[in-house]
């Protein structure tokens, strides 16, 4: 008996050192899960390298790090992401962006059309369903799902590209409150792509485990997750590796987008003070439009930027030709930026009280605030959210890319890469509601 223990022994012995010297010395396996970040306004595909433990956020073409959620038809064919954007003004009806927030919902003809209204795009009613009508060499409509589609697929050749080999499982994060409808509207957008989803994880959770949350000893989680077009506010409890969903909040209409919005409309205002005309040519909106993002981005770091737009300028039945040519200047301070959208910032603090409250909570007893979305780059924002809990947010994640750090983890974990992590287990609540202030 001692003797077969002793070989029992040794053959354990041999595989654990066999597996050492496998993870030193032989190049460890590709991933072959990828985890997914379907956003509404920029999406983003990430990995979890074997042996090392690190997460690589996968580039496109031009080495971005995420791709705008848009999808242009031409008659030439289908973009997504960049090569979308690029041709989302000719013509601006067959370019369809935010269709995350129609994937999987059952509207009546009423509330979709005022979801609709504010889109360039046509969306139609279809038995309940939201529908996008494209014209290119024919009229056709598109679902949400095969939008989703074109911009999982576009991930999907990234990651492969970058790899070296075929991708066909992948994790995917959706928004906390989508119910099981839209969460199957999703799983389908990627079946669409040729990619099985191993597991659907909330996005509140992937970005607490980011952060290492998962891992760390603490309770009451609040995910402040402000992106481009959208704010929600989640509060967490952790218990182990679980984690619950005690409330959620937010503003489905206040993002980054309007932050920019009220910066156009200032330099729209001082063109017009300047030479006496607005900017009318869609050329010079288009122009202004992407120098006054670059401006904002740029204030989250400097105090002050210059703006300086080549313009052509035209009045009332001046022909084209006799356009004038300005280089319009500006300066923009961030004080300027802050008092333009502080009406906007102070939003922010509505969703935050409501999770609060419908958690039962007191704000001290939060023990860890995590920031989600790029707009909470802001430093206005992060002011409001220190000054109202009297601690620092923990800003040790780049917040873009937060959410798609954490299924790139959780992804790791479904493919049993090592070194093993420990995985998020969502209990789910059924009943819990998101309250909106849009």
């Amino acid at each position: 008996m001692s003797g077969e223990m002793s070989i029992l022994g040794s053959v354990i012995l041999a595989l654990f050192l066999a597996g050492y010297l496998g993870q030193q010395y032989l190049p460890p396996p590709k991933p072959r899960v990828i985890g997914l970040d379907l956003g509404t306004t920029f999406c983003s595909v990430g990995v979890f390298h074997p042996g090392t433990g690190e997460v690589e956020v996968i580039v496109d073409e031009k080495g971005h790090r995420s791709i705008p959620s848009v999808v242009s038809f031409t008659p030439t064919g289908v973009y997504s992401g960049h090569e979308g954007l690029d041709l989302s003004d000719i013509p601006p009806q067959n370019t369809i962006y935010d269709a995350k927030r129609f994937i999987g919902k059952i509207f009546n003809r009423e509330n979709l059309e005022q979801e609709s209204a504010r889109y360039p795009f046509k969306v139609v009613f279809n038995n309940g369903s939201a529908e996008f009508l494209v014209t290119t060499n024919s009229t056709f409509t598109v679902t949400p799902e095969f939008i989703g589609s074109r911009l999982l697929l576009k991930m999907k050749q990234m990651a492969e590209k970058q790899l070296g080999i075929p991708i066909e499982k992948a994790v995917i994060s959706v928004p906390a409150e989508f119910d099981e409808r839209q969460r199957n509207y999703t799983i389908r957008a990627a079946n669409l792509a040729g990619l099985e989803i191993l597991r659907v994880i909330n996005e509140p959770t992937a970005a607490a485990m980011a952060y290492g949350l998962h891992k760390a000893d603490v309770f009451n989680v609040l995910v402040v997750d402000l992106g481009g077009g959208t704010l929600d506010v989640s509060l967490l409890n952790k218990q182990g590796g679980m984690f619950l969903t005690r409330a959620m909040a937010g503003n489905n209409k206040l993002g980054g987008q309007d932050f920019t919005q009220r910066l156009l409309q200032y330099a729209t205002d001082r063109v017009r003070q300047q030479y006496g005309v607005p900017p009318t040519l869609k050329d010079d909106i288009h122009l202004l439009r992407q120098a006054v993002e670059v401006a904002k981005l740029n204030l989250t770091k400097e105090s002050h930027v210059l703006l300086k737009v080549p313009l052509r300028l035209q009045t009332t039945g001046v022909k084209q030709e006799e356009e004038e040519k300005v280089l319009f200047q500006e300066e923009l301070t961030r004080e300027l930026f802050e008092d333009l959208n502080a009406d906007l910032f102070q939003k922010i603090l509505a969703p935050i009280r409501t999770v609060l409250l419908e958690g039962h909570l007191e704000k001290e007893e939060v023990d860890e605030i995590v920031l989600v979305g790029g707009s909470t780059r802001i430093p206005r924002i992060r002011q409001i959210i220190k000054e109202y809990f009297g601690k620092e947010p923990n800003t040790s994640v780049d917040p873009d890319l937060a959410v798609v750090t954490g299924v790139a983890i959780q992804a790791g974990i479904m493919g049993g890469s090592w070194p093993l992590q420990v995985s998020a287990i969502e209990i789910p609540n059924r009943h819990l509601r998101k309250t909106n202030f849009s």
